[in-house]
């Protein structure tokens, strides 16, 4: 697929509008920016995020594209922890401080986004998925189904019980789109695999729900188990150790878990497609609408672990192997729900 036609939409994600600079700390742990009338040629990108950008996963990935407009575009850069009601008040403090951009990182954060926006028509507010858009709010959406389907594919496959299953922390639309590409795959992969419905445990980062979540999915039969679990990821790959059985990374690389029980990953690659939305900022491109981003423009894959290599069969690897340039072609059509 041709990137260049992704350009007008991947510039929702980014505008330069008038506003205000600052000078900002960015590490994992410390991201601080102080508000500056003195310096307001400075384009300036704020980032929320439901839970820390140290899980190697959802929230890291977006903050590793936040780190791409600050190096590339030498941005000013913040980015904090929102959930909730929190949400449209940071939302507008953000705004207050004359943000260019405010980035939300979830599903969850659109609705908010909409109701905000009117009151700061210069300041752009962008949504990892969701489908409300306006003159200045826009949404994006990874399809990261297309390395969920290759999962359940692989695990049908490789299953020796028969039967897999998930894990997630909440069921938004654009989470349960990703469980039913799982079982979708699975089932092109072998129609009589046993599919387990997804247990919820819906408390971002409690670690031990989603260890307990995961004893309940295994305790089904499952020897296979993928996740929607963010921050909690640890407590699916701890249960999955304990009990023997593999698991799935999920949004960024996760193969390197120390639990060693990470078989392969379905992984978001955003710096790429955050430094190109940041050119089309610096050009000044804008419309509000939904830019959409998966294997076919290099923004999606799915990673075997070369540590377990030698536990999936070469045929099995062969056929992922094919399955993902299938995709990438178009010759497979992935499911995916709208939302």
């Amino acid at each position: 697929m041709n990137l260049k036609r992704f350009l007008p939409l991947m510039a929702v994600l980014f505008v330069a509008g008038c506003g205000s600079g600052d000078s900002s700390s960015n590490d994992k742990n410390d991201v601080k920016s102080v508000s500056s009338d003195s310096d307001k040629a400075k384009f300036k990108v704020a980032l929320l995020t439901p839970g820390p950008v140290s899980d190697s996963g959802w929230n890291a990935l977006a903050f590793d594209g936040l780190q791409a407009i600050k190096s590339e575009m030498g941005a000013t850069v913040d980015q904090k922890e929102s959930s909730g009601t929190k949400i449209a008040d940071d939302m507008r403090t953000y705004a207050q401080q004359h943000y260019n951009v405010v980035f939300g990182h979830g599903f969850e954060y659109n609705e908010p986004a909409m109701k905000v926006a009117k009151d700061f028509p210069d300041t752009v507010f962008v949504t990892s998925s969701g489908g409300g858009t306006a003159k200045n709010v826009g949404a994006f959406r990874f399809d990261l189904e297309e390395g969920f389907y290759i999962a359940g594919y692989m695990a049908a496959l490789m299953s020796k019980t028969g039967t897999i299953g998930s894990v997630s922390v909440q069921n938004y639309p654009s989470i349960v789109s990703t469980l039913k590409a799982y079982a979708a795959g699975a089932k092109a992969a072998k129609p009589s695999i046993g599919v387990l419905p997804p247990v919820y445990f819906g408390v971002e980062g409690n670690i031990a729900a989603a260890k307990s979540a995961t004893e309940q999915v295994i305790a089904q039969g499952a020897d296979f188990v993928i996740h929607q679990a963010n921050s909690a990821a640890q407590g699916v790959f701890d249960a999955c150790k304990e009990k023997k059985v593999y698991a799935f990374g999920s949004n960024a690389n996760q193969n390197s878990n120390s639990s060693g029980v990470v078989i392969g990953s379905a992984v978001i690659i955003t710096k790429t497609p955050f430094k190109e939305l940041a050119d089309a900022v610096k050009r000044k491109v804008y419309t509000g609408a939904i830019g959409e981003y998966a294997m076919a423009n290099d923004s999606i894959d799915f990673v075997l672990n070369p540590d377990l290599l030698k536990q999936v069969p070469t045929d099995v690897q062969t056929k992922i192997k094919d399955l993902a340039s299938d995709i990438k072609s178009g010759k497979v059509k992935v499911p995916k729900d709208k939302f």
